[in-house]
C-alpha cells in the first residue's frame, strides 16, 4: 500500500508541474459552466441537474485527455521498463496511477461546487440532492478514468490512447440514448440500458443513491483496471 500511495502522490503532483492538466480542467469547467448556465436561465428552475449532464459529456473528452499519458508515455520513453525493475508490483503501479488521476478529478469536482453555491444564492436548492449528484459524478468519473487508463496501458502512442479512450467513454455514456432506435422488446434493450454509465448516474442526480448503481460503477472501474494490470504484467514477461 505504501508503494501505491507513493506512486499516486507523485502522479498527482506531476499534473501541477505542466500545463496540460490546467488546460483540461479549464476547458471542462468552461464547457460545463457555459452550457449549464445557458440552460439554467432558460429553464428558470433552481436545480443543478443540468450541470451533471454537461459535466458528464465534458469528461468523455476530459478523462482520456488526463489519462492518455499515464502508461503510454512511460512506454514511449522507456520509463516503464525502469519502473518494472523496481520492487513494486504491477498492480501497485496501475492502482497508484489511477488514484493519482482520480485525485486530480476530485479537485475538478471541488471547483465545480461554485455552481451549486451560485444557484443556491438565486433560489432554494436541495443540497441533499446535490450531494447525491456529486457521489454519482465521482463514481462515473472514476469509471471513465479507468477506461482511459486501460487504453493508455495498451499502447505507447498517446494520441492512440486518447482516441481509443474517447471512443470507449463515448460508447458507454451514450448507450442508453440509442434505445429509441432499437425498440424496447427483448432482452437487449435492458442489457444496453444497464451498461450505460449515464443511466446509472441519472438516478443519483435525482437524489437517490442505489447500491445497485454504486456496485455497477465499482465493477465498471475495477474491470478496466484489472485488464490494464494484465496488460502491464504481460509486458514484464516479454
Amino acid at each position: 500500500m505504501k508503494n501505491t500511495l507513493g506512486i499516486a502522490r507523485r502522479q498527482f503532483v506531476s499534473y501541477f508541474n505542466g500545463a496540460p492538466a490546467y488546460i483540461v480542467i479549464s476547458v471542462v469547467l468552461l464547457i460545463t459552466g457555459f452550457f449549464f448556465w445557458q440552460q439554467f436561465f432558460l429553464a428558470k428552475v433552481s436545480s443543478v441537474r443540468g450541470m451533471w449532464m454537461w459535466l458528464t459529456w465534458s469528461m468523455v473528452i476530459g478523462a482520456p485527455a488526463l489519462t492518455m499519458g499515464l502508461v503510454a508515455d512511460d512506454r514511449r520513453t522507456g520509463t516503464i521498463e525502469l519502473l518494472l525493475t523496481m520492487p513494486v508490483k504491477d498492480g501497485e503501479v496501475i492502482l497508484g496511477k489511477f488514484l493519482g488521476v482520480l485525485g486530480l478529478y476530485a479537485v475538478l469536482l471541488l471547483l465545480t461546487f461554485t455552481y451549486p453555491l451560485s444557484v443556491s444564492a438565486l433560489g432554494p436548492l436541495d443540497f441533499g440532492q446535490v450531494a447525491a449528484g456529486y457521489v454519482g459524478m465521482f463514481l462515473l468519473g472514476g469509471a471513465l478514468l479507468a477506461l482511459g487508463l486501460l487504453t493508455s496501458s495498451l499502447t505507447s502512442n498517446q494520441m492512440v490512447a486518447f482516441f481509443s479512450g474517447f471512443i470507449l467513454c463515448f460508447i458507454f455514456v451514450i448507450m442508453d440514448k440509442v434505445l429509441p432506435l432499437i425498440g424496447s422488446e427483448g432482452m437487449w434493450p435492458s442489457i444496453i440500458e444497464w451498461l450505460s454509465f449515464d443511466y446509472h448516474r441519472q438516478s443519483m442526480a435525482r437524489g437517490v443513491i442505489d447500491m445497485r448503481d454504486v456496485t455497477f460503477f465499482l465493477a465498471a472501474t475495477g474491470i478496466p483496471l484489472l485488464i490494464a494490470f494484465r496488460a502491464l504484467e504481460s509486458r514484464r514477461w516479454r
